[in-house]
């Protein structure tokens, strides 16, 4: 906006707020103005006191000779002024061509009418007014970053806060900036949270004390203005309510993200919300986004090597990654046999060409491979992995590769995978990223994501399971008969040919494929699904991960062959019992990108699970 449109726009936010404070003062105290009388367009209950501010707003902006926009919590979203209102759809109005320049709106108003209701209506002082004003941009929907005025008025005490964006915020005309206060033990804390969220149970267990007023504007404008050292809102907040309070906060000088710690930049809708965690300073709130996505990042000393041995590909880049491991101070340590693979290629007469020719099948790697020199003594680095004891292994290859590794492994050690095979849904980076995220690693910005596994009992021997286990006739075009339970009863018992046992992990491999659901890796539960059944009403189950299921064989004379993630596999006979139950400790993967699962579903389930593009690896 230009100056003169910050003007028209400010006049017109100070005229909504004084005349919405008027309107509503003889309704505050009184039960009956807080009954309601609809559902908003944001799908939640209207009442009487809403109504009526919500009514002067559309007033002053209808009758305003300016055109603007209106989000707001009941009527949802309108075009008004010059005498005229109009319901649109703004992300379709801002889009539209056709319009000439007199008669499209400047400005988009993003307003909550009262903000804290049940506070007003019950006459406690924490009830208010939120006004933002955005630029309404050309061809694109709008969004958070167009936002350019913010204004909440705390009808109960007067106390107004104003924010002009790049210039600064105020409250009550006097200069804001937010706490400086950087330990989670000493901090008062606000906001909302769920009482199923562990990690923000622990949050407020540290905090030196909460603070719950019930209006989400109020409370984001007090970090603001050092009244609360940090907010949050893990139900999730509505635009409207924090558009304005989103700007006062970062004009102070405070910091306002989702629970991943990725800036706000949701589009300007009646419809969008977003989870708000909110702090003083960068330190602090690091701090409480460590705890929300229970962070266990620790400094990297030492690193196992482990890689697919049958491709030069995947050789040369662990020598790259060896040698960039050990420039930078850190301890390596790589499996025995790629050990021997990397010191055959180095003695290796042919070891330019071989070089030259990986750089031409796979390009992505030539930046990184194309100088490479092998002068390290891998045999005195070399160790079975079953003695791994790194704070964290390089595995590169595919989820084979990946699967069969963690299997060895005694100790849970952080597995990072690089994806040197087909779709890699469990690796974390494609190879050209490989440099740029190690490096982001070793300055200790990665957190560890849990994955469970099963344990599988047979004739007193255990095994596991990250993906899944598959039970399946040993004889082709024949089928076996299965009697399944679930903590002693019977769920089901069927025909088929064959059953799979599957962990969140695996709902991606062959669970989807035999027609189970994709489930998030955070969710606690098992999936059980036959293959081809014979009965048609057999279908898949999901069943907690605290329960143990135990399958039996019923026909006699059939043999049925389990296999644990593809890699082990072993014998069952008739009446014998295979029993699964979750393992006490799972299996941890380096994450660099917190949006990492419904991403990766996004793109790797592509058509066959192959993106469209052609791929060299």
């Amino acid at each position: 906006m230009n100056k003169r449109d910050r003007e028209i726009a400010t006049d017109l936010a100070y005229k909504i707020i004084k005349e919405v404070g008027a309107a509503i003062i003889p309704h505050v105290g009184h039960p009956e103005s807080g009954e309601h009388v609809k559902i908003g367009a944001d799908g939640t209950p209207t009442s009487f006191i809403d109504i009526i501010a919500e009514d002067k707003i559309i007033q002053i902006l209808k009758e305003s000779e300016h055109l603007s926009y209106l989000i707001s919590e009941e009527v949802g979203e309108l075009k008004l002024g010059r005498g005229r209102k109009e319901n649109i759809v703004l992300t379709e109005e801002l889009r539209r061509t056709d319009l000439l320049e007199e008669k499209t709106p400047k400005f988009i108003f993003i307003i909550d009418p009262v903000d804290g209701t049940s506070n007003a209506i019950k006459e406690i002082p924490a009830y208010g007014i939120s006004v933002a004003v955005a630029k309404a941009p050309k061809g694109r929907p709008a969004t958070l970053d167009d936002v350019e005025l913010g204004f909440v008025s705390n009808f109960a005490n007067g106390n107004f806060f104003e924010a002009i964006k790049g210039e600064g915020c105020w409250l009550n005309n006097e200069a804001q900036r937010p706490s400086k206060q950087k330990y989670i033990s000493r901090m008062t804390l606000g906001g909302f949270t769920k009482s199923s969220t562990k990690s923000a149970s622990k949050l407020v267990d540290n905090a030196r004390r909460m603070r719950v007023l019930g209006s989400v504007v109020l409370e984001l404008s007090y970090v603001a203005s050092g009244k609360y050292d940090a907010f949050l809102d893990l139900r999730g907040s509505r635009i409207i309510d924090i558009a304005a309070s989103k700007l006062i906060l970062e004009e102070a000088g405070g910091v306002i993200t989702n629970k991943y710690g990725e800036k706000l930049h949701n589009k300007l809708t009646i419809y969008e919300k977003t989870i708000v965690v909110a702090a003083g300073n960068k330190k602090l709130h690091g701090q409480i986004i460590d705890i929300l996505t229970d962070n266990e990042a620790d400094v990297i000393g030492e690193v196992g090597i482990i890689s697919r041995i049958d491709d030069n590909r995947s050789i040369s880049l662990s020598a790259k990654i060896i040698e960039y491991l050990l420039l930078n101070g850190v301890e390596v340590v790589i499996e025995s046999q790629l050990a021997r693979k990397l010191e055959k290629l180095k003695k290796d007469p042919n070891l330019e060409q071989i070089i030259e020719d990986t750089i031409k099948e796979t390009p992505e790697i030539k930046e990184h491979i194309k100088n490479l020199k092998l002068t390290i003594d891998y045999k005195q680095l070399a160790k079975p992995i079953r003695e791994f004891t790194s704070d964290m292994a390089i595995i590169l290859g595919g989820d084979g590769t990946l699967l069969r590794s963690q299997s060895l492994m005694r100790q849970a050690i952080p597995i990072f995978g690089i994806n040197m095979g087909t779709v890699g849904f469990l690796t974390e980076i494609e190879v050209e990223d490989t440099f740029n995220v190690l490096d982001k690693i070793l300055k200790g910005n990665y957190y560890i994501e849990k994955r469970s596994k099963l344990i599988v009992s047979h004739e007193q021997h255990n095994y596991s399971a990250l993906n899944e286990v598959v039970i399946k006739t040993n004889e082709p075009s024949k089928m076996l008969h299965f009697e399944v339970q679930v903590d002693g009863e019977t769920i089901e018992e069927f025909r088929a040919d064959g059953l799979i046992v599957s962990t969140p992990s695996g709902s991606t491999a062959y669970s989807m494929s035999a027609g189970g659901p994709i489930v998030d890796p955070k969710v606690g539960g098992f999936i059980i699904i036959p293959i081809c059944p014979f009965k048609l009403g057999v279908r898949p189950f999901v069943v907690s991960d605290e329960s143990e299921i135990s399958v039996k064989l019923l026909r006699k004379g059939k043999k049925a062959v389990f296999v644990m993630d593809g890699q082990i596999n072993e014998e069952a006979e008739y009446q014998e019992e295979i029993k699964f139950k979750k393992a006490d400790k799972g299996v941890k993967f380096i994450r660099t990108n917190k949006k990492y699962f419904y991403t990766k579903v996004k793109e790797k389930l592509n058509e066959g699970g192959i993106s469209s593009e052609p791929r060299c690896l």
